[in-house]
């Protein structure tokens, strides 16, 4: 008895204070900006906090699961983020983390993978993962101790948060909106303008946190720009502002990066591979795989020769096709400069292997399909991959530079009012790096083009696209 009116003298000490139960319990530091928002969470039933990239919000939100239910007796707490890899390998595992270094807590309470529960009263007392992918993933919770968490919150739709607002009619119900600032709408953006009566409100940039180094923001800022809007959402916590004449704004890129998609079931979409050759300068050959709308990784290296490269890029996709049981591939070369070798050799191996793979010569300068509205080839690719983030069909992996280069390519109009793009040296002169991982990204959504097959050669002709 002893015991258990110690440890609910200890729930009651913290029921109102949670920095000093991460620095008791949890035996944590908090930063300046997170012993702030632990306090206004212990006060404001709404926070939300927009900020750079890395600056600790993970650790906060665990801190606040652990002390959430730690502090009130059968409280429920869902937590939610756009993606699963985003709650279930990163804030999940971070919960786990806190919870083992309080062997209080590791003895009340029992991690899974999907819940972690009062070892006493499970089906009472919990915290929960549920992605947002559906209003029903979070409908159905009302308890009178009641903490939302929504991780990446811009990436949520409202539909997500009409659900939840029905919840928080209880006095001691609690959300906690957290992520960095990527879109210009939304119950996110709203929070920190027009309702920003509902809620407790914190911007961190990375400057404001010390886990982050100089390094980083410095190296994005001398990228980029400090206005640009890769900056203004990595580093400063702000919400972007669209260059005016950037093609794609970073908005649409983060949705996608977001996005979980699943793997297009028609077994007629058969495996697609862009790659950007470069040698041995300081440019990157990049390799992108994708089946339909979602892109399977992105794979990277730089001072490799061409034949080294011809034999990556079949490795990967006789890997892909192996994996995800297509039997047949779809390879989009950058044919320009050193690219040329390397779709002269992949055709010889194709036919000598008789693999079932075509092989796509990319020309960036070449004539488009729609000769009214772009310039060349490589415009009217770049403005299609944006239609596609436009439609929300498209799944990208999460990659800083790539985010990076895909918002900040440049596009004008010409004299006879075609859209065309900024070109690669322009870019690289802009940037001081070049747009490989944009333009390989570009190429495996790519239609158009010259094409040889393994069929037409062995046939002795050849097929053209375009």
């Amino acid at each position: 008895m002893e015991n258990l009116e110690e440890l609910a003298q200890q729930m009651r000490r913290y029921i109102d204070d949670p920095v000093a139960f991460v620095v008791n319990v949890l035996h944590a530091q908090p930063d300046k900006w997170q012993e702030d928002a632990l306090r206004a969470i212990g006060k404001n039933s709404r926070v939300a906090i927009r900020s750079g990239h890395g600056v600790g919000k993970t650790a906060f939100e665990a801190w606040c699961v652990d002390w959430f239910l730690f502090t009130r007796p059968y409280p429920k707490i869902p937590c939610t983020a756009p993606t699963q890899q985003q709650l279930f390998d990163i804030l999940w595992p971070e919960i786990s983390k806190w919870l083992k270094r309080s062997p209080l807590l590791d003895g009340l309470f029992e991690w899974q993978k999907t819940k972690v529960t009062m070892r006493a009263m499970p089906e009472r007392w919990f915290a929960t993962a549920r992605t947002a992918s559906k209003p029903e993933n979070m409908a159905g919770f009302h308890e009178e101790h009641l903490l939302f968490i929504c991780d990446e919150a811009s990436g949520i739709d409202d539909s997500i948060y009409e659900t939840i607002e029905g919840a928080l009619t209880t006095k001691d119900a609690k959300l906690i909106l957290c992520g960095n600032p990527t879109k210009n709408s939304g119950v996110f953006k709203r929070a920190f303008y027009e309702d920003r009566d509902l809620y407790w409100t914190q911007k961190v940039s990375c400057f404001d946190a010390a886990r982050v180094t100089d390094d980083y923001s410095q190296r994005l800022i001398k990228q980029y720009g400090e206005d640009s809007d890769v900056v203004r959402v990595r580093v400063l916590g702000e919400f972007p502002k669209a260059e005016p004449d950037g093609l794609i704004p970073l908005e649409l890129v983060e949705a996608a990066m977001m996005r979980d998609a699943s793997m297009e079931a028609d077994p007629d979409v058969m495996l697609d591979v862009g790659a950007d050759i470069a040698r041995f300068g300081d440019d990157e050959t990049i390799i992108v795989p994708r089946i339909g709308g979602k892109v399977l990784g992105l794979f990277h290296y730089t001072k490799q020769d061409t034949m080294t490269t011809c034999g990556k890029i079949l490795s990967i996709t006789k890997g892909m096709m192996a994996e995800y049981a297509k039997p047949h591939a779809t390879l989009h070369i950058d044919d320009d400069g050193v690219g040329g070798g390397v779709t002269d050799r992949l055709r010889e191996v194709v036919l000598e292997q008789g693999l079932n793979i075509d092989v796509v010569a990319c020309h960036n300068g070449g004539a488009p399909g729609d000769k009214e509205h772009y310039a060349n080839w490589v415009t009217e690719q770049w403005c299609g991959l944006k239609q596609r983030l436009v439609d929300g069909d498209i799944s990208l992996p999460q990659d800083d530079e790539l985010a990076a280069q895909l918002s900040t390519r440049k596009y004008l109009l010409n004299s006879r009012d075609q859209i065309i793009l900024e070109d690669k040296k322009t870019f690289k002169k802009r940037i001081h790096r070049s747009p490989d991982r944009a333009d390989a990204l570009v190429l495996a959504f790519s239609s158009g083009g010259s094409v040889d097959t393994s069929l037409a050669q062995l046939l002795g002709g050849a097929r053209f696209y375009g």
